[in-house]
């Protein structure tokens, strides 16, 4: 398998998961890149549900090597509570799991300064999922944060903890909310250290061998294009690189090392979280949400939804290289009689043909819409491209062809079978 990154091409919750279980099974490792357990990537084989968070989601293919890299923040308990639940629905990790020792922390203080500023912030809060992604990036940027190689050093990690509590204790006070405990945090922190010391090593070091090898990679991304820290609908994002530049200083591993970019989209747009979402359509969401669908792995809120908007996922093509289009959730439009594409916004006398960067006028624009006859039968079954409908597979190319990139994959269902190779 050719090294290749997988991205989202939207606002996240496009169905990585599902996506990269599936290019896994032709890969040798699986390289978690960006973001920490505020993503969720969702898997389902053979009636099991899968729900991970900081694991690679190629852990659930056997003989695959899964490595969280350096660019990810890592809640160490949580890491430790997501290894133990896989390995009770009978998911072997040992070492076939790799953790970073310079990837970062993620402390309580992080998780309630993170509520704290969304609380201070009323209706202009972000809408983060209050995991303390935001501040561990923050210290990590500030050069103060602490990495898993201070964590697996008793004494070290001791003296750092006891200034960073103290540090943010005050903070914490200056909001209103309550103490940490050191001793409290340093005991679980610990724990987890010890738990997870077997499982760390130079990452760097590692894929640079796998690489030498000719060892297929897999780099996965965590949330999407319009979450990133640069690139994103700026401040309603996340606090990293979710485009693919982020694989590689997230990795270690060079762009020229890169051979393929596979983006991620749905039929359709979602998105969690505040910000602005131009095709947002209630219509369109009360049927995905009664049907059970678009609902957040990690938080459980509903999923703002819309019709495609194009005019994003062109720019998504853009900023990341995308070479081919994986199409998920198409069985979620089966039952719509004519189907909406974004093709343009307009804000007032202005058309625009890109997303626009000032997040006031992206909040104004309205969309231009191009219409697709729904094609009014279950797809769930189909397994081969001539299995769709006509006008499926129309639609589809559509997709492609307005968002400048060549459709690979189509995903009609969550189970893995449920994947038309094109």
């Amino acid at each position: 398998m050719a090294n290749t990154i997988l991205v989202g091409a939207q606002w996240g919750d496009e169905g990585k998961g599902k996506i990269i279980d599936v290019l896994t099974e032709q890969a040798d490792l699986v390289v978690r890149t960006q973001g920490g357990n505020n993503a969720g990537h969702t898997v389902h084989i053979k009636g099991q549900k899968y729900i991970l968070h900081l694991v690679p989601s190629g852990i659930l293919r056997k003989n695959k090597v899964c490595v969280i890299g350096n660019g990810v923040v890592v809640d160490p308990v949580s890491l430790v509570q997501e290894i133990e639940g896989l390995r009770k629905l009978g998911i072997r990790i040992d070492r076939n799991l790799v953790l970073s020792e310079t990837a970062h922390l993620v402390f309580p203080y992080h998780r309630e300064l993170d509520a704290q500023r969304e609380t201070f912030k009323g209706k202009n809060k972000i809408g983060t999922t209050k995991r303390g992604i935001g501040p561990a990036y923050g210290d990590k940027a500030a050069r103060t944060g602490l990495r898993v190689l201070d964590l697996i050093n008793p004494e070290r990690f001791k003296q750092q903890l006891e200034l960073k509590i103290k540090e943010n204790n005050e903070i914490l006070k200056a909001f209103g909310a309550q103490p940490l405990s050191f001793k409290q945090v340093h005991a679980e922190y610990r724990a987890a250290g010890d738990y997870l010391k077997p499982f760390v090593a130079n990452t760097v070091i590692l894929l640079h061998q796998a690489v030498r090898r000719g060892d297929g990679i897999l780099f996965e991304g965590a949330q999407g294009t319009f979450l990133d820290i640069d690139h994103g609908t700026y401040p309603f994002v996340t606090s990293s690189n979710t485009t693919a530049g982020g694989a590689c200083t997230g990795s270690g591993v060079p762009p020229h090392r890169m051979d393929r970019v596979v983006g991620v989209m749905k039929a359709y747009t979602t998105r969690v979280g505040e910000g602005p979402l131009p095709t947002e359509n209630a219509e369109i969401a009360d049927m995905l949400h009664a049907m059970g669908r678009e609902f957040g792995a990690t938080t459980g809120r509903p999923r703002r939804c819309g019709w495609f908007d194009s005019i994003a996922t062109r720019h998504a093509s853009m900023v990341n290289g995308i070479d081919e289009l994986a199409v998920t959730n198409v069985d979620g439009l089966d039952s719509v009689e004519t189907i909406k594409v974004c093709i343009g916004y307009r804000d007032g006398a202005k058309r625009y043909d890109y997303v626009p960067n000032d997040i006031e006028a992206l909040s104004r624009c309205v969309p231009i819409y191009a219409e697709f006859p729904g094609w009014r039968t279950p797809t769930h079954n189909a397994r081969k491209w001539k299995d769709l409908p006509a006008k499926t597979r129309s639609y589809l190319k559509a997709l492609a062809e307005l968002s400048d990139a060549k459709l690979a994959i189509a995903s009609v269902g969550p189970g893995r079978e449920q994947t038309i190779i094109i």
